[in-house]
């Protein structure tokens, strides 16, 4: 919800927007001056996310589950307990919501590395990059880079491949 599915959505529809305009002249639209401002987007989808992460959050107060935020590991305990920041709790059910970061290479592994950014980053841009490198080719690299293409960057795909084509 917050730096996957829906943000992306949001972009992506942005950028399909971004296509709409460009074909409008094809069907006698004429849409002189048009502007596009990625402070306002990245505004509205960042409010759109919190929104959501407030009705999420409510439904599952309103469901009378407890969210506990911390680090917690599984004890010895005989009955099924965790123990987060230092408090236990014990209950029939439990759920780790574990989350994901992704793995950034050093430096030293790849010289400029700490120049990147993940995909996460993405959604922390302040302002449309001029151009953009984007390094993979999995679904969410062509994604990104085909948003950020079409809302105006110049976007390049880099794609490892072990043998020419």
């Amino acid at each position: 919800v917050n730096v996957g599915c829906v943000p992306k959505k949001v972009m992506w529809n942005t950028a399909l927007h971004a296509e709409f305009i460009h074909d409008h002249a094809d069907y006698g639209f004429e849409t002189p001056g048009v502007k596009f401002n990625w402070r306002t987007i990245k505004e509205k989808r960042d409010a759109y996310v919190r929104r959501l992460n407030d009705i999420y959050e409510n439904n599952v107060k309103k469901a009378h589950i407890d969210i506990i935020r911390g680090y917690g590991k599984f004890t010895a305990d005989p009955e099924p307990t965790i123990e987060v920041d230092g408090k236990k709790y014990t209950a029939p059910h439990i759920l780790i919501a574990t989350g994901g970061r992704p793995a950034v290479p050093s430096d030293s592994e790849i010289p400029g590395a700490s120049l990147g950014m993940t995909s996460d980053g993405f959604f922390d841009l302040e302002e449309l990059p001029g151009r953009s490198v984007i390094v993979g080719a999995g679904y969410i690299a062509v994604e990104i880079a085909g948003i950020l293409s079409t809302l105006g960057s110049k976007s390049s795909l880099l794609i490892r491949q072990d043998k020419v084509m």
